[in-house]
């Protein structure tokens, strides 16, 4: 007993744990600490209101908005097939839905262009670099994983018995779905949906590939600091921060159910 008293007493994981985190958490908090102070309040808001600024907030938004559309719209049938059935072949099947999240951005906009860009696909006209389509198409190639992923993890904790005793009621699969899955699994969709959102709208090296216009958040910090250096890249960067901020606020509401999704 001794023993075991003098080893709770001793310094242990629990007292250096944090000790040891705290150089991580430094490295996540300080840069955007700086960005915050690195100029005055009224000098960003100032800036806020160039067009250049204007333009890229509204096509960043207007971009991640429709590209987590389709990630919905195309994912959630593929969640829910994969979280349902069982063949051969799924775990490759889940391999290539994970593979644009392992896979770097840069690439991942080579391939899109390749394939989708003016010399793509045979030149038979099916061109998206340079256009708000082009931008779509690069985020919802990275982001959509996120949906997908988190939502076959609610999809999978949603009791099947519960779906049977609908369908022993004579409701329809598409209804049951939509009445009694759907319902049950929605904080992982959510979670999901906006995971997807924050990386579509932070979405950098596919975008920049794929399509350099119109230009987004992301695109457009990387302009401004090339072309008038880091203090005048600092008010897009801020929007950014700030579209971000809330996605993290949105995950905290839906208790991180997405996270779960994502690691099993």
């Amino acid at each position: 007993m001794s023993r075991v008293a003098s080893a709770r007493d001793r310094p242990g994981w629990e007292t250096a744990a944090p000790l040891v985190g705290a150089a991580l958490l430094a490295l996540y908090a300080l840069p955007i600490a700086w960005l915050l102070v690195a100029r005055p309040p009224a000098s960003v808001l100032d800036s806020l209101s160039e067009p250049f600024v204007v333009d890229a907030a509204r096509n960043t938004l207007v971009s991640a908005s429709a590209s987590t559309a389709l990630a919905l719209g195309f994912g959630l049938p593929l969640a829910y097939w994969l979280a349902r059935t069982e063949f051969r072949g799924q775990t490759l099947v889940t391999a290539v839905v994970a593979f644009p999240l392992v896979l770097p951005p840069v690439v991942s906009g080579m391939v899109l262009l390749s394939v989708f860009g003016s010399n793509g696909l045979g030149g038979v006209g099916l061109s998206v670099d340079g256009t708000l389509a082009g931008v779509v198409l690069a985020q919802t190639f990275v982001a959509s994983p996120f949906v997908v992923l988190s939502a076959r993890s609610a999809f999978e904790r949603v009791d099947r018995r519960l779906e049977e005793v609908a369908w022993t009621e004579g409701v329809s699969r598409w209804r049951t779905v939509r009445r009694v899955t759907l319902p049950l699994a929605r904080r992982g969709v959510l979670a999901g949906a906006t995971l997807a959102f924050a990386r579509a709208a932070g979405e950098f090296g596919a975008t920049l590939m794929l399509a350099y216009y119109p230009r987004t958040l992301p695109v457009q910090i990387w302009a401004t600091f090339q072309g008038r250096g880091l203090d005048a890249a600092v008010p897009v960067a801020v929007v950014l921060v700030a579209v971000a901020s809330g996605a993290l606020v949105v995950l905290n509401l839906l208790g991180g159910s997405s996270l779960v999704g994502l690691s099993e």
